[in-house]
């Protein structure tokens, strides 16, 4: 199947949530070049401009009690999850407050409380992580299930197909979603991959795979929805291709100039942002001053976080040795070396 059915709106609560969402993740990811060319920010810096529907689609698909992971454009992600942008803020400027403590960066951003399982900087290396994860969720006889995003050029990779073959063999409760922004850094799909349309490549382990339009909100929402369904009951993986598209550069020192203006303009009239509330106005959801009061709201919460981040202390030099192993290793006795620390 390419489009899941339209299905009738989410209730007006909801829909404002998804917009409240998706307006956190924009004006949050516009901040950072701003924040960035101050010395705020450092390291590799991937933002989610534009791709806001994707990961708010999936968040919103899931129970807390479910797992998402991701690779490294995940700020919108983790946000999406319902992580504080003062913690993930905190983690950008290197500050001990930050999610991962300040060791992780923009990179590798990671909130246990909400079950968001890292960004991960090698492409395609997190697949068989959410495999794994999710193999423990069947070895445990649980019904949770865990949602695993990555780009186009992940598909690419050999990890993918072993990470495909394996959810598929063993019917692991593994959504997994390909934000297919036209792009691998600054290699188009058609220049990249014999298969355009990637979802197809689900074919080869008898997936079920899904092609949605990954600037829009609800059906991104809507084929995840169905997809945890299936899963939480037993009926193994769905392989989703969202079309979106990344408004800035593959990284913050990318201008973008393989892209035609055409092209940028194009998408730049797809916003999800705008679209969305578009129909909640024209079906009498909403009216603008209630919008315009939601985008305040945000920047005054932005605002809050970039204080608290900046007001938050470095990590203490003695963090170093910290968050090394999940738990301490043994120590072995060798003859006439006295105790050592194994490994």
């Amino acid at each position: 199947m390419t489009e899941p059915k339209e299905a009738g709106l989410p209730e007006r609560e909801e829909l404002f949530t998804l917009y409240r969402d998706m307006v956190r993740i924009r004006l949050f990811e516009e901040a950072c070049p701003r924040l960035y060319s101050q010395g705020k920010i450092g390291g590799f810096l991937h933002l989610y401009s534009g791709q806001e529907a994707v990961g708010v689609g999936v968040a919103h698909a899931l129970r807390q009690d479910d797992y998402m992971i991701g690779a490294y454009r995940e700020h919108g992600l983790l946000l999406a999850r319902g992580s504080r942008p003062h913690e993930v803020m905190a983690e950008l400027f290197g500050r001990q407050t930050g999610c991962s403590h300040g060791k992780g960066g923009s990179m590798h951003l990671f909130d246990v409380d909400r079950r968001f399982m890292g960004g991960y900087g090698i492409v395609g290396g997190h697949l068989p992580l959410a495999v794994g994860i999710g193999y423990s969720i069947l070895y445990q006889e649980g019904d949770q299930v865990v949602v695993c995003l990555f780009g186009d050029g992940a598909t690419n990779q050999g990890v993918f197909h072993e990470a495909m073959n394996m959810a598929a063999l063993y019917h692991v409760p593994v959504v997994f979603v390909c934000e297919n922004n036209g792009y691998g850094i600054g290699t188009s799909v058609r220049r990249a991959s014999a298969v355009e349309e990637l979802y197809k490549k689900s074919c080869a382990y008898q997936t079920p795979g899904v092609k949605v339009d990954g600037m829009n909100v609800l059906t991104v929402l809507q084929a995840v929805s169905e997809a945890v369904v299936r899963a939480r009951e037993g009926g193994g993986p769905t392989y989703i291709e969202a079309l979106t598209y990344r408004f800035r550069g593959h990284s913050i020192s990318d201008p973008g100039t393989y892209r035609s203006e055409q092209e940028r303009r194009l998408w730049k009239e797809r916003d999800p942002i705008p679209r969305l509330a578009a129909l909640m106005t024209t079906q009498g959801l909403a009216t603008q001053e209630e919008l315009a009061a939601v985008d305040a709201e945000e920047k005054a919460l932005l605002a809050e976080a970039i204080h608290f981040a900046e007001e938050s202390p470095d990590p203490p030099r003695e963090e170093l040795w910290q968050d090394i192993y999940a738990e301490p290793w043994p120590a072995v006795i060798l003859p006439e070396k006295g105790t050592i620390p194994h490994g």
